[in-house]
């Protein structure tokens, strides 16, 4: 992407990334994270705007693309990488950021927020449920709990095998194509999403996120309590939030956006009808105004 330079960084945590950045560095930063199956390439038209004005940076997350692919479900508990990104912005020198999260981006960024709000400027959740929330749907709502049961697929360890039986470029058109406009994809772009899928390890630590994930997803009819945690006080979201939603998502329904304002102090969301759960690439100017106006109502002290 012109004027965006991929580098590739040595984190304390004991992974390698390979990270975008770009932007004039004195400018406040952003800080960009994916979700699956994707990388740093989510933002492929979000991020070279954004670095027209803001110092820009994107990861390709640990199990993704070009980063390190450690061994072991517990490599990839959402702590884990919530511990990479302060990492990245400590050797960048990132004291507060805005944070923005896509799909697994965006459960690595709410946690990130909820731990450690003195490092988060700002917070932006793209199509990424509010975890107490999510949980609580996939419990008490049919609907939600019928759409989510692909985490229990990628969560089988004879999932890679299915995959590689399937063939990756069937994978892409008939799984991903599910919940994603291939149109918006040029011939190219999916020949990059094959290729860094067919790197070695990169299927098992893919869907490793999903296995390391504590979030219960119960088979369709069946008799579930609520886990504990849902029942204990849980903390609320205290810096300004927007949050970004594709309402053709067929993966993450409209119940996400519902009781948001009881958890978010100072909440914004912006939702449109023209995209599904890929927002980032399907319609990326409207995450770009969304982010741009977003950080103008709401300048740092």
């Amino acid at each position: 992407m012109a004027g965006l330079d991929l580098t590739r960084i040595d984190l304390p945590t004991g992974v390698a990334l390979t990270v975008q950045s770009g932007g004039p560095r004195e400018a406040e930063p952003i800080v960009l994270l994916h979700g699956f199956p994707e990388s740093h390439r989510t933002w492929r038209d979000v991020a070279p705007d954004l670095a027209r004005d803001f110092f820009v940076v994107a990861p390709d997350q640990r199990g993704f693309a070009g980063s390190d692919k450690p061994e072991g479900v517990e490599a990839y508990r959402t702590d884990r990488i919530v511990e990479d990104l302060l990492a990245l912005a400590d050797i960048l020198v990132l004291k507060r950021f805005t944070l923005v999260g896509h799909d697994w981006g965006g459960a690595v960024a709410w946690l990130a927020a909820l731990r450690h709000p003195g490092r988060i400027a700002r917070l932006v959740a793209v199509n990424a449920p509010h975890p107490l929330i999510f949980q609580k749907s996939l419990i008490e709502d049919e609907a939600q709990r019928a759409a989510s049961q692909y985490m229990n697929a990628f969560r089988n360890p004879a999932m890679e095998a299915g995959m590689a039986a399937m063939g990756l470029e069937s994978f892409f058109d008939k799984t991903f194509g599910r919940h994603a406009d291939l149109s918006r994809i040029p011939a190219g772009e999916r020949q990059v999403y094959l290729d860094q899928w067919s790197q070695p390890g990169a299927l098992t630590a893919m869907l490793n996120w999903y296995r390391a994930s504590e979030i219960v997803v119960p088979a369709p009819g069946e008799e579930a309590e609520l886990p504990a945690w849902t029942r204990m006080p849980f903390p609320h979201v205290t810096m300004p939030t927007l949050v970004i939603w594709g309402l053709k998502d067929q993966a993450l329904l409209p119940v996400q956006l519902g009781s948001l304002d009881s958890w978010v102090d100072e909440l914004r969301i912006a939702a449109t009808a023209e995209a599904g759960h890929f927002i980032p690439w399907e319609h990326p100017e409207f995450v770009v105004s969304a982010i741009r106006d977003f950080i103008a109502e709401t300048p740092e002290a």
